[in-house]
């Protein structure tokens, strides 16, 4: 079912709300509606009904049951089910329905796949034993992984970078993070020494279009996640055999190399631009391993 060009009020309002209250990006909206929209032509199919001010919990079971039939894993059901639950509690919100359909919903089960950060030994080989080349594209994917490494920046934020962004003087740069949240974070000496390194190859660059972002590809235009993805992918292959390799588990590794050497979770928690303490402690496994090693060996009741 498509809206064209008419689409029920409480749906626009209700994208109004995410976009003007939520302030998610136009790429989330645009998931959250899609959602609405696929289960709305559901309930048109199975029941003849696309009224969603009076859906009942049947009919959400029935379009779960559909999706898991279509072999959907239970992590993107849950997803399309979380865009429903925000849905409706706006309309309970908002007064336009007296009951919530999702109100005992309980997500579906998902296997938790840990993602296993980089070792330092990982992280000193890549960045201090492999060869990269001298020119703007080696100098370029250097300063990625070292920025990702020492900073925890999001794949978007490192792309969205620009050149007024970086403040070499202060040592800091500034990041614009999700929900448009801005954060200044600060940068090693060393890598602002790569920061000016890459800026000089970056003059050298034929740029084809007015571009104040940091990063280019060689022909002069932005980033874009995949290329990010691939030169993250492409070093790390050559030190690692983890499963893994990307821009996220840098971040990841930043989060957990912080906690393991003593840094508070609350500043981990700022660096990173989390907005809630729960966001960072997924990073603490790691940590916990780390300090039932060291407990292992320092207890005296260990078995020597």
């Amino acid at each position: 079912m498509t809206y064209g060009f008419f689409m029920p009020t409480y749906l626009k309002k209700f994208q109004d709300y995410l976009q003007l209250e939520k302030n998610y990006s136009s790429h989330t909206v645009l998931a959250y509606c899609k959602d609405i929209e696929f289960f709305q032509q559901h309930i048109f199919n199975v029941f003849e009904d696309d009224n969603l001010l009076t859906v009942n919990y049947n009919q959400v079971r029935s379009w779960i049951v559909l999706l898991s039939d279509s072999e959907t894993s239970n992590t993107s059901i849950n997803r399309k089910i979380s865009s429903l639950k925000a849905f409706y509690k706006f309309l309970l919100r908002s007064k336009q329905i007296d009951t919530n359909p999702l109100l005992k919903h309980k997500a579906l089960k998902t296997p938790k796949n840990l993602q296993i950060p980089f070792s330092e030994k990982e992280l000193d080989q890549v960045l201090n034993h492999l060869t990269f080349s001298d020119d703007f594209e080696g100098c370029r994917d250097k300063l990625i992984i070292d920025l990702f490494y020492t900073t925890g920046i999001r794949r978007t934020e490192l792309i969205n970078l620009e050149l007024k962004n970086l403040d070499l003087t202060n040592h800091t740069i500034k990041v614009l993070g999700k929900r448009n949240k801005e954060r200044i974070i600060p940068i090693l000496p060393n890598v602002k020494e790569n920061i000016v390194l890459y800026l000089e190859k970056r003059n050298s660059v034929t740029i084809t279009q007015s571009n104040d972002y940091l990063f280019l590809k060689i022909n002069g235009i932005k980033l874009n996640d995949s290329l990010v993805y691939r030169i993250i992918n492409y070093y790390f292959s050559n030190v690692s055999e983890k499963l893994k390799k990307s821009p996220h588990i840098l971040r990841h590794t930043f989060a957990t190399h912080l906690l393991n050497n003593g840094a508070d979770i609350n500043s981990v928690k700022e660096l990173l631009g989390h907005s809630s303490l729960a966001s960072t402690q997924v990073y603490t496994h790691s940590s916990l391993a780390e300090l039932k090693k060291v407990y292992s060996g320092a207890h005296p009741r260990t078995i020597k």
